[in-house]
């Protein structure tokens, strides 16, 4: 069984408490690692922007607001062999974790892997 680190569960502070009560049943149900990198969680505006200026969100931060500035947002990483791993197997896989343990708590998310418009596969947020 894994264990999130000190510096995931750091990365975490502020996000909404049922996208943390998920990611903490994640980790015990998952078959590969994962922790959430230092943009994982909640962002400000201007870390948000930077990420969409270097093309890595679709949401600029202040006009286009990103469910990471509420809170209500979590990226991941799979962890493979001691790396950050984003490869689409290690991901999707840990992406059943998360998903598993959104259905055992009732807590309702949408998946990054499953969106129509783009697929961001390390992300998860509170469905509204």
């Amino acid at each position: 069984m894994f264990t999130l680190s000190q510096r995931s569960i750091q990365h975490m502070s502020g996000i909404h408490i049922d996208l943390r009560r998920v990611a903490d049943r994640a980790i015990q149900l998952t078959k590969i690692d994962f922790g959430i990198p230092s943009t994982g969680g909640i962002r400000s505006a201007e870390m948000q922007n930077e990420l969409f200026k270097a093309g890595k969100s679709k949401c600029d931060g202040y006009e286009n607001m990103s469910y990471h500035q509420s809170g209500n947002a979590l990226d991941f990483y799979a962890y493979v062999d001691g790396a950050a791993s984003w490869e689409p197997e290690h991901l999707a896989q840990v992406a059943c974790a998360f998903l598993q343990a959104a259905n055992e708590q009732g807590v309702k998310l949408k998946w990054g892997g499953l969106f129509k418009s783009f697929t961001d596969m390390p992300h998860f947020e509170i469905e509204s």
